[in-house]
């Protein structure tokens, strides 16, 4: 382990406390942030939202992109433009961040959580078919039903586990077999790609994120992206508060929600995404290193699936079992790098114990080993 830090010190070139992911500001940041608050317009509105969703688009493919507060409160909307409902289920992974599953409570639905593939950390498509064809039926009011608790099962949510895409073809086909709606949870797969189509694309939904500790970050912020016009309309209507466009008047036509990315954080954003290929480059060279240091030790570094081009958010190693993992998170954080664990699976949190879960066992196994290590771009 004193080896494994010594060389990531000499990858980072530094004896000082090295972070697990820390945001590089090296374009134009502090221009646009300036010219921002030059213009006085720093909250809601702003040609900077615009711009950075029109930016958005563009990048990933997405004919539409709607500009929110946050990751979760993206995918709390693109829930609610699913048509998920009081009392119904959606299908997602245990391993993955909290936000996923509490989206979804948002809309009083229930998660049910499915494994993941060992060689994607994302929802496994062979765990979601055998869940289906043993608990749901589509019925004649072209519902898909949850035989063992009576509910409809309404969506399905993948993520894409620290950049890493699913196979997210077989996803839609089995989702489209069993008359589920598809959202991607791509919050930390910007850039990433499965068989050259962007992450998020090809659901109904997808939504990324733009947190203080993601690739490219507005501080605070997310996105929903779609090819819908209607659902993006309609998304953009009901997180800005649901008003009628209007000279003066106040007028609002339903209970919407105040999730709207200030123009401040647009303007942060706008120039982070002209860096954002330049990032990418250099997180895959990161990659590369490590990928040699590690082939000659016990530790596996975790790499992009197959028919994947991954952004490489966050490098992954993952550790013979639990007391190992331990050993190695002690040492490393103990001599000043910071180490994360994989979360802890959703359905040993309390408020989720009750789910319903499928067979676990891959989502037990990465529990148990994975451990995220420096992360960071470096200098450009």
């Amino acid at each position: 382990m004193q080896e494994v830090v010594k060389f990531i010190r000499s990858v980072f070139q530094t004896e000082e406390f090295i972070p697990l992911h820390e945001p590089r500001f090296w374009g134009n940041e502090k221009k646009y942030v300036a010219d921002c608050i030059d213009s006085t317009f720093v909250s809601s509105v702003g040609k900077y939202v615009d711009r950075f969703e029109e930016m958005m688009a563009l990048y990933t493919g997405a004919k539409y992109a709607v500009a929110t507060v946050n990751g979760s409160a993206a995918l709390h909307i693109a829930l609610l433009m699913a048509g998920v409902k009081n009392n119904d289920e959606v299908i997602t992974q245990p391993l993955t961040f909290v936000a996923t599953a509490n989206a979804i409570k948002y809309c009083n639905a229930h998660p049910v959580f499915i494994d993941v593939d060992k060689d994607t950390m994302g929802l496994s498509p062979v765990k979601l078919t055998d869940f289906l064809n043993e608990f749901a039926e589509v019925r004649s009011d072209g519902n898909c039903y949850n035989k063992l608790s009576g509910r409809i099962i309404r969506a399905c949510v993948p993520m894409h586990t620290f950049g890493h895409p699913v196979k997210i073809d077989e996803i839609k086909q089995i989702c489209d077999k069993f008359h589920l709606v598809l959202i991607e949870d791509a919050a930390e797969s910007l850039g990433s790609k499965y068989k050259g189509q962007h992450t998020g694309t090809t659901g109904l939904l997808g939504i990324l994120s733009f947190n203080g500790n993601k690739t490219i970050t507005t501080g605070g912020g997310g996105m929903i992206i779609t090819n819908d016009e209607a659902l993006a309309k309609k998304a953009k209507h009901i997180t800005t508060t649901g008003k009628i466009p209007h000279k003066w008047e106040y007028v609002h036509d339903m209970t919407a929600y105040n999730y709207r990315m200030p123009n401040l954080n647009a303007a942060l954003g706008c120039a982070q995404l002209e860096m954002f290929d330049k990032f990418v480059e250099k997180k895959r060279e990161l990659f590369n290193e490590y990928q040699v240091y590690f082939k000659n030790t016990e530790i596996q570094l975790f790499s992009e699936p197959q028919n994947a081009f991954s952004n490489y958010w966050l490098q992954s190693v993952l550790l013979k079992d639990r007391k190992e993992r331990d050993s190695f998170l002690e040492f490393t954080n103990s001599n000043g790098v910071m180490t994360r664990p994989i979360w802890q699976l959703m359905n040993k949190s309390a408020m989720y114990s009750r789910s319903q879960c499928g067979p676990l066992e891959n989502s037990l196994w990465f529990e148990d080993r994975v451990v995220n290590i420096p992360s960071s771009v470096r200098k450009i």
